[in-house]
């Protein structure tokens, strides 16, 4: 392929993309500093609790080398391919895609930054995901070439950037805040995980991570703080069977405390449409 072929592949790429975008109302890329705050399962919980208010929602699998949401929604095969498109596994009423579906169980993906961006891009630009109310981007920690790429081509609107109250993860968390603000995604957001481990015989919460890390590095980033979940034994059985816990437990803490942010989330929303 020579100058000439790549140029007009790159645009006629970009204006798919293009496409694919104007069809999405509202994109949430979620972050976070460092691995294992769960951010994975805060992007399928918070998913199905915006499924739950009646809003179509797609989930990007955007962790190309990590890539778990097929995992904890018990998504396994192929995609099908239609007309040069990609058709998007659809569970419980949500579509996703992931690289995970598109590779052998366990083969690593040892990749550089712009093969992982292609995918990326591929994701956007050749998936079917048709028009969706949300998008959810769960992107890999850190700040790392996938970031940049779901940052210029999906143009998020609000970054959901997850911690744990561990000084530690805010402090990387931070970091995420202020990468966000960098890539001019407008509105940014805070959410603690694992803000305490509620007894399964007693309720009673252990804050094993610390306690109130979360809130106040959103009141330190003058960003809003959408909740704290707590852990609960479920999320993480439920997860590992490919069931949203706020599917399969519709009144326990957990759930509530995604519904909260949720609901948070949409309010934003419906202000900035009403002050346009």
């Amino acid at each position: 392929m020579d100058q000439l072929d790549k140029q007009k592949a790159f645009e006629e790429e970009t204006k798919r993309i293009s496409e694919t975008v104007s069809k999405i109302k509202h994109r949430i890329a979620v972050f976070s500093g460092k691995g294992g705050v769960g951010k994975t399962t805060v992007s399928v919980n918070l998913a199905y609790a915006f499924h739950m208010n009646g809003f179509s929602i797609g989930i990007l699998d955007a962790d190309i080398t990590g890539p778990n949401v097929p995992k904890m929604l018990g998504v396994d095969g192929k995609p099908i391919v239609l007309s040069n498109k990609f058709l998007p596994f659809e569970k419980f009423g949500v579509k996703m895609i992931s690289i995970a579906s598109l590779i052998q169980s366990g083969q690593p993906v040892i990749w550089r930054g712009p093969m992982r961006s292609k995918v990326i891009n591929q994701f956007l630009a050749d998936v079917d995901w048709g028009e969706l109310d949300y998008m959810i981007a769960d992107l890999p920690p850190g700040t790392g070439d996938e970031i940049l790429t779901i940052a210029q081509q999906m143009k998020p609107d609000y970054a959901v950037v997850v911690t744990t109250p561990q000084e530690v993860s805010v402090l990387d968390a931070e970091r995420a805040i202020n990468m966000a603000r960098k890539l001019d995604i407008p509105f940014v957001g805070v959410v603690e995980n694992m803000s305490g481990f509620i007894c399964p015989h007693c309720g009673a919460v252990l804050n094993i991570f610390g306690e109130g890390g979360g809130k106040k590095l959103a009141d330190d980033c003058g960003v809003p703080f959408l909740g704290s979940v707590p852990i609960d034994m479920d999320a993480r059985i439920l997860g590992d069977k490919g069931k949203p816990i706020v599917l399969e437990k519709p009144n326990c803490e957990v759930t509530n405390a995604f519904k909260s942010i949720s609901n948070l989330i949409q309010e934003h929303y419906q202000k900035e449409s009403q002050a346009k």
